[in-house]
């Protein structure tokens, strides 16, 4: 049976800031259920719920190598919804308030990469590939050839690491090199590590790992570019060969309308005239006028420019002066946002719904309830609101950029396919325009039932994606 280690820095249920989360947290388990023995590692945050810590068993103790520093490490393990999980433990690094963020991220992250490596005897489980994600794991693969040349138990190893967010890549003084990593100089100055007088552990990740994935097909084109790329193009177009993107999925169990105890009317494709149901108690809900017949428009997203919160912006006024929708919008992010729709709301109280924070529950009623979702982002390497708006019903407006390019087909009402509504430039009035084709198309209720039914027909759950990964773990194998 092939054995696969899958290294994230978090996994939902036990830890999550974004979309890496969610993928760590259903992805392996699809790949099990494939046949691939699956298991997952990830760091012991002192924020995971009393109730995994105390279902935990702890297999090992012992102490690894910072640099010059010995540091203690703890393996714990329980097995969830049938995967294996492995924590790395290590209080003075993991027991914190955040995730990410501090002075020594390089110190903890290079910890916890060493750990994985170090700790394959003592979890009796050395595979046949390890899968790495973003820039918090890039060093594992950089320390498998490295540090563990000439163990005929490491050397038969091969790595794929997949790139969430090119954005993103771990840049830190070059002094990391000896003080933390312990590594020699002259892998800076080859280039392997080096980045602009930095060190970057996502190019380590990227030139030292067996094949390169992104989480989309057309992101994967899109960061061989220079506007894309943020400055690793000519990497990435180097190594073009051994990259692929895979669309990411969703896990079809929580995501679905048909059971999901979240929301307040439950119904699937044959039954979605239920949805308006939902809408109606989200507006009391949200003290909106309850009006069936209205468009309601959500937002649920970080709020920072990539999402193109911008060209929200730009034409929100316009849009809500002469349509008569409703907008609902969830999500937390940068201040400036943030107080520009709580203006929003206070100048439009009877079209304008804000909720200023992240409330899963919530988000899944949005999801139920709202009829249109708009998602214009300037960059979006897959996606996961669309994906979820689609289960669901929620006709998604996008940008066609990176993974929303890739699951969001536009409607074409004289052959009745599509599942959306898609614009190319990263236009504010194209984005206008589009919203309103939308609401146009949304007034022939026959017509949108049409939409509707195409959009919770289309499957973006995991199981075509986890099969494309275990064909390529199978052909790294080889």
């Amino acid at each position: 049976m092939l054995k696969v280690l899958f290294v994230a820095s978090e996994a939902v249920p036990f830890a999550k800031t974004g979309g890496l989360a969610d993928v760590a947290g259903s992805l392996p388990k699809e790949l099990r259920r494939q046949g691939a023995d699956v298991r997952l590692i990830m760091p012991k945050y002192g924020s995971i719920k009393s109730k995994y810590k105390e279902q935990m068993q702890h297999l090992a103790t012992g102490a690894i190598q910072v640099a010059w520093r010995k540091k203690f490490i703890g393996v714990d393990y329980l097995e969830h919804e049938g995967v294996p999980v492995y924590f790395v433990d290590n209080e003075e690094y993991f027991n914190r308030k955040d995730l990410y963020g501090y002075e020594d991220d390089a110190e903890r992250f290079s910890f916890f990469c060493r750990a994985v490596l170090d700790m394959l005897p003592a979890m009796d489980f050395f595979p046949d590939v390890i899968h790495l994600n973003d820039w918090h794991t890039g060093m594992v693969s950089v320390f498998l050839k490295l540090d563990h040349r000439g163990d005929a138990r490491y050397e038969s190893i091969r790595t794929v690491y997949t790139i969430h967010n090119l954005k993103y890549q771990g840049l830190f003084a070059k002094e990391v090199m000896t003080d933390v990593l312990g590594l020699d100089w002259k892998y800076f100055k080859n280039g392997d590590l080096e980045f602009f007088d930095a060190v970057n552990f996502m190019k380590g990740g990227m030139i030292y790992s067996d094949y390169l994935t992104t989480v989309s097909r057309t992101y994967a084109q899109e960061i061989q570019y220079e506007y894309f790329g943020e400055r690793l193009d000519g990497l990435l177009r180097a190594n073009s060969a051994k990259l692929q993107g895979i669309i990411n999925g969703i896990d079809y169990e929580v995501y679905n309308p048909a059971t999901d105890p979240k929301i307040f009317v439950q119904y699937d494709k044959n039954t979605a005239e239920k949805k308006v149901d939902n809408k109606v108690r989200l507006q009391k809900v949200l003290g909106l006028p309850v009006r069936r017949d209205v468009p309601m428009l959500a937002i649920v997203s970080r709020l920072v420019p990539p999402k193109g919160l911008d060209l929200i912006v730009r034409i929100a006024d316009e849009l809500l002066q002469y349509e008569d929708i409703q907008l609902v919008v969830l999500g937390t992010g940068d201040k400036v946002y943030e107080d520009w729709f709580r203006g929003l709301a206070w100048r439009l109280p009877k079209k304008v719904a804000i909720d200023i924070c992240f409330d899963n529950t919530l988000a899944h009623q949005i999801y139920a309830s709202a009829d249109l979702f708009l998602m214009p982002s300037r960059y979006e390497p897959c996606g996961i609101g669309q994906l979820i708006a689609l289960r669901y019903g929620c006709i998604p407006i996008v940008r066609e950029t990176g993974g929303l390019k890739d699951t969001v087909q536009p409607f074409d009402k004289y052959t009745q396919t599509g599942t959306g509504f898609t614009f190319t430039n990263y236009n504010a009035h194209e984005m206008l325009y589009t919203i309103k084709r939308a609401l146009g198309d949304f007034e022939n209720m026959s017509l949108w039932q049409t939409i509707v039914k195409n959009a919770m027909t289309a499957d973006y759950g995991w199981a075509e994606s986890a099969k494309q990964y275990h064909e390529l773990y199978l052909r790294l194998k080889k």
